[in-house]
């Protein structure tokens, strides 16, 4: 892990974004151009205390998904945010592009539903993004790695998904999962995303 280099990189990554890139009024009275580090805690869903030591280089080493939080809250695009899990001593996830991310703006969202779970899921089924109330229903949804990261893959897969839903609501649910799945396959007919994907069977 690179301390020094990691924290110089989200500093400056920090004061480079407009507040309105994220959904944040600046107000009248807004004197830094940036984005401040209570904003990037909100939107990253973290402790304002670990953005400060993150970027004073006093920090543990970040998980890929804290990463991955920060990734959306600032912004960055792909090979930016590859830097980022470089700097952080982790090897990048798989760039997926800017369709797999949540916008920063969604995840404010969210946390303004303190009282209502929500989640922000990609079209193939991955949770990109939850809310508190969400994780303490469903446990942590988004740091799942390869096939797992699909609702269906892991449905389909794993018995522990189903055990808590009677047999007529499974095959119910299977049918729907399936075709959820042909109907993204018809909308990404000919994408290499879907491609990859569906080489695994």
């Amino acid at each position: 892990m690179q301390r020094e280099q990691l924290a110089d990189f989200l500093r400056r990554r920090r004061e480079s974004v407009r507040p309105a890139e994220v959904g944040i009024a600046a107000g009248p009275r807004r004197r830094a151009t940036g984005l401040r580090r209570e904003e990037v805690a909100m939107l990253a869903g973290m402790s304002v205390d670990y953005v400060v030591r993150l970027e004073q280089g006093r920090s543990s080493r970040p998980s890929t998904q804290l990463l991955a939080a920060l990734a959306r809250a600032l912004c960055l695009t792909d090979d930016e945010r590859d830097h980022l899990f470089r700097l952080a001593g982790h090897r990048p996830a798989p760039g997926e592009g800017v369709a797999r991310l949540a916008r920063a703006g969604l995840l404010r969202l969210l946390d303004l539903l303190p009282a209502t779970p929500a989640m922000v899921i990609s079209d193939l089924g991955e949770v990109l993004a939850q809310n508190a109330m969400s994780r303490v229903l469903a446990g942590e949804q988004t740091g799942f790695t390869g096939d797992d990261r699909y609702l269906a893959h892991r449905w389909f897969t794993r018995s522990d998904q189903r055990d808590g839903h009677p047999p007529q609501e499974q095959v119910r649910h299977s049918r729907q999962l399936v075709a959820e799945l042909r109907a993204v396959a018809g909308r990404r007919a000919g994408g290499t995303r879907w491609s990859t994907d569906s080489s695994h069977g």
